[in-house]
């Protein structure tokens, strides 16, 4: 009874289970368990037993561990492929900077705003980068689809591709850890996916 939860704004919990016991119905790969909740208005909870929303919801999907860790994969790739795009056209814009200070180039830092701004800034992706982000992202469609059959590959990125995004994307899909996402993109696209 003196538990609480709290949730100022929208959030999507995520949280990776191998089961002893229980196992998928289709028992031919391995299989793991994906525990999600989410909610799309603020919540206070108070006293769990007499708890009752509108604006929570949770689930879980059964998915194959070998999909899962191939996506992974493919997300830190992606993640890295980010950052070199982030670095190339920061770069492109500090050029002058550097030819004017070529001795301070080497020791050149980024101060953490403007760090944490990077992270948040749109992305422009090259054609294999955008390509990469459509498979990775058509993967995730189909994994969280209730009918994975009728998942079509993705066209065009949903979202905004920024740092933050991608990093987000990847923590979900790492079955070692999980994780509270509260990034709005990412939040949208991945709640409209598990209705």
């Amino acid at each position: 009874e003196c538990r609480a939860a709290n949730a100022s704004k929208k959030q999507l919990s995520v949280q990776w289970y191998l089961p002893s016991l229980a196992k998928p119905p289709d028992d031919t790969e391995t299989k793991v368990l994906l525990l999600y909740a989410y909610n799309t208005k603020p919540v206070k909870i108070s006293n769990m037993k007499i708890f009752s929303s509108v604006s929570v919801f949770s689930g879980n999907l059964w998915i194959p561990l070998v999909r899962i860790i191939s996506l992974q994969e493919e997300l830190s790739n992606l993640k890295q492929q980010v950052e070199i795009l982030m670095q190339s056209s920061k770069s492109l814009s500090s050029v002058s900077e550097i030819a004017s200070f070529p001795e301070q180039s080497e020791t050149l830092k980024i101060i953490p705003s403007t760090k944490a701004k990077m992270n948040i800034a749109k992305v422009h992706l090259d054609e294999k980068t955008e390509e990469m982000a459509k498979r990775c992202l058509s993967e995730v469609q189909a994994l969280l689809s209730l009918v994975p059959a009728l998942s079509s590959p993705l066209t065009e990125v949903p979202f905004d591709i920024t740092l933050q995004s991608i990093a987000a994307l990847e923590s979900i899909f790492d079955p070692a850890i999980g994780c509270v996402i509260t990034e709005e993109s990412i939040f949208n696209w991945i709640t409209s996916l598990l209705q």
